[in-house]
């Protein structure tokens, strides 16, 4: 390690770091080690570089405290040894560089939490980077973290749904880029000098389980909505709402990449109408659903057929279930009415799962009352997923820009474009015969404009909303 950072001397009556990692956010090391990336981050702008020369001594300072925590923390993650060993030496490449665009590469390429999915098992996670759904600024995040892998998804991980990236994580404690509405944690976020093969990607389970319940908790009070037992123990266990959105989110994480697909369904590196982002995160949402259907009731006719399930058997049976709540109540209630109305990809999804029950009358909105038809929705659902799966294979065999076509002609059958759409009038023929650069560019910000439902639930559920920022397990 550079001579530029120092480890700062011990604190004389500091004591021990304890001895495992279970109460680490209590020790003075953490507390010590937030505090320092917490005022690096007002020193660092934009990109992460600190340009202020006149700051440099103090980020220093600032970088020696923060060092010498994780050195003092770093026995306590056997499991990150190589990851906690290059962090000290990105930090000094970073101060050796007069603190310019930080690049911590190498220990990014050292941190692998896809290769210790145990339950529990916790991890010291620092870096320089933005949060998603949270800040753009690549700033200087310190997190605590916690594995959730329950044996039930280790079970369906290592057979059908096998997922190497798909990492579950516990929020324990963290810096103020996660006091936002960011859930997960993405190798992507992180200065690095170039792009290096991802081999994971984590969400925080607890943040949208809690996010989930408190939501749905207000919209079902509002709205009426009688649940189901299973649905209404979602409400009331976070230890259950966890562990389902594992299930969930290992299934629609894998699906990104599968199926019968037009390429790339993401088209990362281009400029493509949101609507198409809507289709995709709700065709991931909606094959969670399809599969926990499918898992459901091939064990409620063995189990019918009077054989004996195991334990394992009865835990997968069940959250198998509440998958199919989470999927759809969190859609049509957090989704459609969370975020700007600017190209709301997820909002838009919400809304679309929502019309495609009320004209199938599965859901109904009467007598100022929501209900929804519990015998019917799983159909309804798989329906739509189904109507999408085929809007993808069709595509296939299409130009770019008619499956851009296509798939708004699938969204505006069951929602109403916004009056003043060009696209909803017809697109001009320049347009169409020009480059898909012109599609894009006549799609409105709000191309989907809120129902008159939405426009009411969005009114009374704004505070609430607006009240999961930053949300802990134990806010719930």
């Amino acid at each position: 390690m550079s001579t530029s950072v120092q480890t700062a001397p011990a604190i004389i009556g500091e004591p021990e770091v304890v001895e495992d990692a279970r109460n680490v956010e209590s020790t003075g090391a953490w507390r010590r080690l937030k505090a320092a990336a917490t005022r690096l981050q007002g020193r660092q702008v934009r990109d992460g570089s600190i340009p202020a020369r006149g700051e440099h001594p103090a980020a220093r300072a600032d970088v020696e405290q923060l060092v010498a925590a994780i050195e003092q923390l770093a026995p306590l993650f056997p499991h990150d040894e190589a990851y906690l060993a290059a962090l000290p030496l990105d930090f000094a490449r970073w101060v050796d560089g007069g603190f310019g665009v930080p690049d911590f590469l190498d220990s990014l390429l050292a941190f692998h939490p896809e290769q210790h999915r145990v339950d529990g098992l916790r991890h010291l996670v620092v870096f320089p980077m933005s949060t998603q759904n949270g800040s753009a600024d690549r700033h200087v995040e310190a997190l605590i973290v916690e594995t959730v892998w329950p044996e039930f998804i280790a079970a369906l991980e290592a057979g059908e749904y096998g997922n190497r990236l798909f990492v579950s994580l516990r929020l324990i404690d963290f810096t103020s880029g996660y006091d936002t509405n960011a859930a997960v944690l993405f190798p992507e976020t992180v200065a690095v000098r170039e792009v290096p093969p991802f081999t994971w990607g984590a969400i925080f389970q607890d943040r949208e389980a809690a996010r989930y319940r408190r939501v749905v908790a207000a919209a079902t009070e509002i709205t009426g909505l009688v649940l189901p037992d299973d649905a209404a123990a979602l409400l009331a266990d976070q230890d259950l709402a966890e562990k389902t959105f594992v299930m969930w989110d290992l299934i629609h994480d894998r699906t990104h990449m599968r199926g019968d697909l037009p390429f790339d369904p993401f088209m990362i590196k281009q400029r493509m109408p949101y609507f198409l982002y809507s289709l995709e995160e709700l065709r991931c949402d909606l094959t969670a659903y399809r599969e926990s259907v499918a898992i459901q009731r091939t064990l409620d006719a063995r189990s019918a057929a009077g054989e004996e399930l195991t334990a394992l058997e009865e835990q997968t049976r069940r959250h198998a279930g509440l998958v199919q709540h989470a999927v759809l109540l969190d859609r049509i209630f957090r989704f459609a009415i969370t975020g700007s109305r600017v190209r709301n990809y997820d909002g838009l999804g919400g809304q679309l799962l929502f019309a495609w029950l009320h004209r199938r009358h599965v859901l109904q909105w009467r007598d100022v009352e929501l209900s929804i038809d519990e015998d019917r929705v799983a159909d309804a659902v798989v329906e739509l997923g189904d109507a999408i799966d085929a809007l993808y294979w069709e595509s296939i065999d299409r130009p770019k820009t008619v499956h851009w076509l296509k798939a708004y002609e699938l969204v505006a059958s069951v929602v109403t474009p916004n009056p003043a759409s060009v696209w909803a009038a017809g697109l001009p023929r320049e347009v169409l015969a020009g480059p898909p650069r012109g599609y894009t560019d006549l799609v409105m910000d709000d191309e989907f404009p809120l129902s008159m439902f939405f426009e009411a639930l969005e009114r009374k559920m704004r505070d609430v909303i607006a009240s999961t920022a930053g949300i802990r397990a134990t806010d719930g």
